[in-house]
């Protein structure tokens, strides 16, 4: 059946093992060989060394684009990191709402550069299951320090831990 028919959802179409009770998911978004766009991958590398609060997931996103749907099913809290630009100062790091990503960008279209609007835009077409509770971003503006880094990871964590 091709995908966006009526009856196909996440469930059908991701790996076994994503599908369940509604866990918290942090998903770190970015490009190891690109040097302004890997933000996201050092957040994750330091999270990956720490232990994660109950029920949460960390999840290395990468380049995944539209794959990344498979991890919002059955999700309470998500947390996004990802590199932005525009949003603060230099080697600032920014907490953005569902609301404000997706008003970051106002027409999301499919292609390279769409990213996370994009994917929340088609999420409630083909998620069967609740939607997140909550959906953030934590974003690093670029160049990015090693205290900024510290600082998103702290941050991701904590809207675990608060919400």
């Amino acid at each position: 059946m091709p995908f966006g028919s009526a009856s196909t959802t996440l469930s059908s179409l991701c790996p076994t093992g994503h599908v369940g009770y509604m866990k918290n998911k942090i998903i770190c978004i970015g490009n190891r060989l690109i040097e302004n766009d890997r933000a996201g991958l050092l957040v994750h590398d330091l999270l990956a060394a720490q232990k994660m609060p109950p029920h949460t997931e960390l999840i290395e996103g990468g380049i995944s684009g539209l794959n990344l749907l498979c991890f919002l099913e059955n999700a309470g809290i998500v947390v996004f990191v990802d590199t932005v630009a525009g949003f603060t100062t230099p080697g600032g790091v920014v907490v953005l709402n569902k609301t404000q990503i997706k008003s970051a960008c106002p027409e999301p279209h499919y292609g390279h550069d769409a990213g996370i609007p994009y994917v929340l835009e088609v999420l409630p077409g083909v998620c069967a299951t609740p939607l997140p509770r909550e959906i953030f971003l934590v974003g690093l503006e670029g160049p990015v320090r090693e205290s900024a880094i510290e600082h998103a990871a702290t941050l991701s964590l904590s809207l675990i831990d608060k919400y």
